[in-house]
């Protein structure tokens, strides 16, 4: 059973604007994994994903004790916890490889394709069309410059691209499933991915669990990537409408440049900031048909 304590202190969380959340998404999105790109050169990026998955789940599980949960769910609502487990381990290690081998920016300005694609799809005006061709320009000038180098970084950007927009998909569920409350059900699902991880990326992680430094460098890329923005996530999805969100994340892609500039050193050419520049107009613009949906 979950103590008062706990209870006063998840409605303390509630009691924070959902923006506020958000813009604490924002910046430790892409803080937490260009901390990971600095333990590169020590650990295999994979490696790297199982010690951010892995240090997220023991979190989560002391935190929030996610077996109860997952003994406690519905079917339907296993099968979604689940789901959204296999999504976030696949994603990050696609997410890893990726920036093992293009700019932070880069690869966030791609994350954000398909979610403007299905928004054009789902509702055809102008405004949406817009969009799109900003987005997709976007893109054109960012695969233009790193294709020809990098096209293996550039196929795990566009896989990572793909299951971000599932993740929303998911994430938006479970932090609306009436039997699981946003945290818990984070907390249940990042279990299930440390699971479906360690096969990809455990062996990359060896090297670590013999390095008191390394481990502890790999527990805050955790925290930072995993834990408080997948949090915020939650806490701002549960109550934020998804015009309202789908707007806000025209941050990420400029929030993971100026963090690829501040961190990394990685300078954008002019092409890559008209790219990632296009990219976030077109999300920015992009509108849904209904703002009653959440």
């Amino acid at each position: 059973m979950e103590t008062a304590d706990e209870r006063r202190f998840v409605r303390r969380l509630e009691g924070v604007p959902p923006a506020t959340y958000f813009v604490g998404s924002a910046v430790f999105h892409y803080l937490g994994p260009a901390f990971a790109v600095l333990l590169f050169a020590r650990v295999e990026p994979l490696g790297v994903a199982w010690l951010r998955i892995g240090s997220a789940a023991l979190i989560f599980a002391v935190w929030r004790r996610p077996w109860r949960t997952l003994a406690a769910l519905d079917v339907a609502g296993r099968r979604l916890v689940v789901a959204m487990g296999a999504v976030l381990a696949i994603m990050n290690v696609c997410f890893y490889v990726s920036i093992d081998r293009l700019p932070l920016g880069t690869v966030a300005a791609i994350e954000f394709l398909p979610v403007i694609v299905l928004a054009a799809i789902g509702a055809r005006t102008a405004r949406n069309g817009a969009a799109l061709v900003l987005a997709v320009g976007g893109v054109y000038l960012l695969t233009d410059v790193q294709l020809a180098a990098e096209p293996v970084g550039m196929a795990f950007a566009f896989a990572n691209a793909a299951l971000f927009a599932l993740y929303i998909v998911l994430a938006h569920r479970v932090a609306q499933y009436g039997a699981l409350g946003g945290i818990d059900g984070l907390a249940a699902a990042m279990l299930i991915a440390w699971v479906v991880v360690t096969p990809l990326g455990g062996w990359g992680a060896l090297p670590a669990l013999t390095d008191p430094g390394v481990l502890l460098a790999g527990i805050g890329v955790g925290v930072t990537s995993s834990v408080i923005p997948y949090v915020c996530d939650q806490l701002a999805m549960a109550r934020m409408p998804r015009a309202t969100y789908a707007l806000l994340v025209s941050l990420l892609p400029a929030t993971a440049t100026v963090i690829g500039i501040v961190v990394l050193g990685q300078i954008p050419s002019w092409a890559e900031v008209a790219g990632v520049a296009l990219v976030v107009a077109g999300v920015g613009v992009h509108r849904e048909q209904s703002t009653r949906g959440r």
